[in-house]
């Protein structure tokens, strides 16, 4: 494992962190038995930066880390990041008392690196007027938070400004080959590192989507290379390329893909690319700007969805079929989110076009719009037909019995 050093406390972090928004589920809920395994082996192979947050898991990420980590000295191992989900605190009051919850759940007396939730340049002003740097400066004093810093999902315009309001030690980023110019882009990365503060980078694949067999446009381009890899290790290197990256944060629910990672993060140097190879990148960008339908990251942020469209699991069928050429996407679109699997559909059809959904995305896409272009692109008049297969295909299989008929119903 490789480490990075943080400007202004000297802290070794890993250059892999371990996101907890996206452990491996079953019927719904954390695996626990299975994402407490998974996350030994990371921090058992040096991965030291975990970082979590109130919503995630719906509410469940906090208190299961909690209890995993209060075993085997895990807790002192570990560098554990949280976030204060400023929007349901209207004083410094209830952000004492949010925090406080939080050292509960995850079971500690101090959380190593704390962050405000999901800024942008209006948020930030609201939560000043809400006494936000008063409750950082009474935390960080009290030793119930060692270092402070915001996760930012704004506009490019508003960055500087945030990095500027307030004496940060780090800043979480969104950050890919995609998105060089979305929310603080590379500017945005580069400003925060010049003014001494430490950069995680979240959402590195773009929500899995450059981890997976990529279109034949874009495979092209990679067999090009003199030295093969797979996807996601091009994307990852490209992005700890950059030596003003601190971690690179990765939500890890496979084996292969923790063994992988863990081996490209004992590999990966800053400045290692070579031109050529940063040439191969932005042909890959910008054949990929071409071939994908919606810039989804699948952070979750818009759900739950008062409708019931799963709007995440909607894009990222469309983007299969389109940007992936999955010929099967269609088929896994309506099993998956037409009730075949679940017990309640979520099909952009349901969508209803309240708009609470384009107030919360990080992205700032046109929800609605799009799930309009999922509905007309994905269901047509042969969904109730073939959803009526599915469920009498899947009806079967559960009918089995056994491993096979619970593996089927989670």
């Amino acid at each position: 494992m490789l480490y990075r050093h943080v400007p202004k406390n000297g802290d070794k972090l890993s250059i892999l962190g371990y996101g907890c928004m996206r452990f491996p589920t079953r019927m719904n809920a954390i695996n626990k038995e299975l994402a407490q395994r998974q996350l030994y082996l990371a921090i058992d192979s040096g991965v030291n930066y975990l970082d979590t947050a109130a919503p995630y898991h719906n509410g469940k990420s906090e208190p299961f880390l909690g209890k995993v980590l209060s075993k085997n000295g895990y807790r002192d191992k570990v560098k554990l990041a949280t976030k204060l989900p400023h929007w349901s605190t209207g004083s410094k009051a209830e952000m004492d008392e949010a925090l406080e919850r939080q050292l509960e759940k995850l079971q500690t007396d101090w959380i190593d690196y704390y962050l405000i939730h999901n800024l942008n340049g209006f948020s930030w002003k609201t939560a000043k007027e809400r006494g936000v740097i008063e409750f950082l400066d009474g935390a960080l004093s009290s030793g119930k938070i060692i270092n402070a810093g915001f996760s930012y999902h704004g506009g490019a315009e508003d960055f500087a400004g945030v990095v500027d309001d307030y004496d940060w030690t780090f800043c979480q980023i969104q950050y890919n080959f995609l998105d060089t110019q979305n929310q603080a882009g590379t500017k945005g990365l580069k400003y925060a590192a010049s003014k001494n503060m430490a950069v995680i980078i979240m959402e590195p694949l773009r929500g899995g989507n450059l981890a997976k067999k990529p279109p034949p446009e874009v495979q092209k381009i990679w067999d090009t290379a003199a030295q093969k890899r797979p996807p996601v290790e091009w994307a990852l290197r490209w992005i700890w390329n950059h030596p003003e990256v601190t971690v690179v944060l990765s939500g890890m629910n496979d084996d292969d893909h923790i063994r992988e990672n863990l081996r490209i993060a004992s590999e990966a140097e800053p400045n290692s690319l070579s031109e050529k190879e940063l040439g191969l990148v932005a042909d890959v960008t910008e054949t990929f700007q071409k071939v994908l339908k919606v810039g989804c990251t699948g952070c979750q942020y818009c759900m739950p969805c008062p409708a019931g469209v799963n709007i995440p699991g909607c894009f990222e069928h469309y983007n299969s079929r389109h940007g992936f050429k999955d010929k099967q996407a269609r088929f896994f679109y309506l099993g998956m989110l037409g009730g075949a699997l679940s017990e309640k559909p979520g099909l952009a059809s349901q969508c209803v076009n309240c708009g609470e959904c384009v107030k919360k995305c990080p992205q700032n896409l046109p929800i609605p719009e799009l799930l309009v272009e999922v509905k007309d692109n994905m269901e047509g008049f042969t969904t109730k037909p073939l959803l009526w297969i599915i469920k009498r295909v899947m009806k079967v299989k559960g009918k089995k019995g056994g491993k096979e008929g619970d593996e089927v119903a989670s």
